[in-house]
């Protein structure tokens, strides 16, 4: 009794150290799916980033299980939901968050698969999964059932699909819902019949703010929420507002709970720098001008305030290249324009010295550009080279920016270094196949004019510049088609050689077409022959005909020796026997043989018979 008396006092303090603050979650499943690659419709830039963010967002928050997927078909994403359900059954949280289309049909909302082709508005029952089904994955979880849907966009199936009755509604956004099942919620990037923006940067605004507020320890989720409406409405203009629909109890119920051990004897003071750091890297996320003015105007001094401003200076330098190439274009139109209408000299001259000068201004634009893209990229890597060596110490310099010099900094990537690995990324995705040398030369160029094409960017790609390379680096798979030479086809990201069949030939499209029969040899008529048997040439028997009617000329004339040798072909072989009486044929089935001698009284021929 003693002893547990003794006890008392440490049992005590051990409950009041794990009573305080909310309870500890238990087992915190998350399933994350971003559909960028759609077949059928337009690619999708950012899906496949904000994924990627909200997958490591959630692992670092401590979840037992987060499996993130991208670009998924109808017939994946009915398997995936199937196995996550699995892992829900013994879970307290479940998260399930989407990004991609999704599609609003008679207040019914659908998440649309990469393989969707929807070419009615009947289609979507078939091809999509309903909202309905991803409620049933996340159901069986105890404490929390989290749906945060990032898919509010403009659809483009929706103005495209036709309508098998009129009355059908296809609507803008996703439609309003309410759960039905108890300590649910709903996160919808845009309010309902709204759309969402994509943003500027590499991520949406609503996924830069979960990644900031969803995940902190401690924070009730409905709360958490506001702060992540209260950014996206800031960071967009008031144009997009996020909406939770779903309750859950009085009780806070936080994703990440704050964790009090027995041994604490005081919580650690917190470091205010690496929440700048933080902060920090979330602009660099968003990576435009509102984000970095926000930024400075609650971080105006120290190493990372010096920091965005360097980044500000390179998205001003930028935006003034892109106004003077304008202006160049406009003035140059402007000078052939007058000259080709013939107007006077001095207007023409005018003119020309007007399209040089904004030429040059252009030049001074494009080097001012490159310049500080270069001193940001040197700055940024000087950043996480200090991040690496010392991950949880300030920077040397954070007492102003009097007290540092960013700009000086020894660059971390020489140019050619830049280039040749935004070469090597652009050969990964698919859209360069030359040598990574570093020469930033017009082939290179084209090439991520390519990646810009397919992947919906508007990189400047008369540059190599860190946006380039963060952006392409950012891309998991091909990007630009495979294109294979005649006689290969595609297979995967391979080109294949073309083998057809027996009795198939490739043609010139690339294709196996099957062979036509050859035809047979017309053989010649046979030629009739004389019934003479005689096989020497006409000409010589014309002769011998001649030289014959000559020598029986004095035994009957040409006439009778005629008529005898027409005789003759009939009856015997065409022989003729000749002597004073006159000639005839010889008879059938005899022959002529020379005895020697001829002339008047002397047959030199006799006929002989069998």
């Amino acid at each position: 009794m003693r002893k547990l008396l003794r006890l008392c006092p440490v049992l005590l303090a051990v409950a009041l150290l794990f009573g305080a603050g909310p309870a500890f979650a238990g087992k915190r499943v998350a399933l994350v799916i971003a559909n960028s690659a759609y077949q059928h419709a337009p690619s999708l830039t950012n899906p496949v980033n904000d994924g990627s963010v909200m997958a490591r967002t959630l692992k670092e928050a401590g979840f037992d299980i987060v499996d993130s997927r991208h670009d998924l078909t109808a017939q994946e994403t009915r398997r995936v939901l199937r196995e996550f359900a699995d892992r829900t059954r013994d879970a307290d949280i479940a998260v399930v968050y989407y990004a991609g289309h999704g599609l609003e049909v008679e207040g019914s909302n659908y998440l649309i698969p990469v393989d969707a082709k929807l070419e009615r508005d009947t289609d979507v029952f078939d091809e999509a999964l309903s909202l309905d089904r991803v409620l049933v994955a996340v159901e069986p979880a105890k404490q929390l059932r989290l749906v945060i849907l990032d898919a509010c966009r403009d659809n483009p199936f929706g103005k495209t699909m036709k309508r098998t009755i009129a009355s059908r509604g296809v609507g803008r956004g996703l439609a309003q819902v309410e759960p039905t099942s108890s300590n649910t919620l709903i996160a919808y990037s845009a309010k309902a019949g709204f759309t969402a923006q994509d943003g500027d940067g590499a991520n949406s605004p609503f996924t830069v703010a979960l990644s900031k507020h969803l995940t902190r320890p401690g924070l009730d989720v409905r709360r958490a929420f506001g702060f992540v409406r209260d950014d996206v409405l800031k960071s967009t203009g008031n144009k997009q507002e996020p909406f939770v629909y779903g309750s859950l109890g009085g009780e806070d119920v936080p994703l990440v709970p704050v964790k009090v051990t027995a041994g604490a004897a005081a919580a650690p003071a917190p470091n205010p720098q690496a929440d700048i750091r933080r902060d920090y890297e979330l602009a660099l996320q968003v990576g435009n001008r509102p984000a970095w003015e926000a930024f400075l105007a609650q971080h105006p001094d120290g190493f990372y305030a010096s920091l965005a401003k360097l980044q500000l200076e390179k998205i001003g330098a930028e935006q003034a290249h892109a106004a003077a190439t304008e202006k160049a274009k406009q003035a140059e139109a402007e000078r052939d324009r007058l000259a080709a209408l013939g107007a006077q000299k001095d207007t023409q001259a005018k003119a020309a010295a007007d399209a040089e000068a904004a030429e040059q201004i252009q030049l001074a634009a494009q080097k001012a550009k490159e310049q500080a893209q270069q001193q940001a990229a040197a700055a940024e890597q000087q950043r996480v080279n200090l991040a690496a060596a010392a991950p949880s110490a300030a920077p040397a310099s954070t007492a102003g920016p009097a007290g540092t010099n960013v700009a000086s900094l020894t660059p971390a990537i020489a140019p050619a270094d830049l280039s040749r690995s935004v070469q090597t990324e652009l050969g990964r995705v698919g859209c360069f196949s030359g040598a990574a040398d570093g020469n930033w030369t017009t082939s290179a160029q084209r090439s991520l004019s390519q990646f810009n094409r397919y992947a919906g960017t508007k990189l400047d790609v008369k540059v190599a510049s860190t946006d380039a390379l963060d952006t392409v680096k950012s891309k998991q798979s091909r990007v630009c088609p495979l294109v294979c030479e005649h006689g290969f086809k595609t297979d995967g990201d391979k080109c294949t050689k073309i083998v057809c069949r027996d009795g198939y030939a490739l043609n010139d499209d690339n294709e196996c077409e099957k062979q036509r029969a050859a035809k047979p040899a017309t053989a010649k008529p046979a030629t009739a022959k004389r019934d003479d048997g005689d096989e020497r040439p006409a000409r010589q028997r014309r002769q011998a005909g001649g030289e014959a009617a000559g020598a029986a000329g004095g035994f009957g004339g040409a006439a009778g020796i005629a008529a005898a040798a027409g005789a003759s072909r009939r009856s015997s072989g065409g022989q003729l026997f000749c002597n004073n009486s006159g000639c005839r044929a010889v008879n059938r089935g005899c022959h002529l043989e020379y005895r020697g001698g001829g002339g008047p009284g002397n047959d030199g021929n006799a006929e002989v018979c069998n």
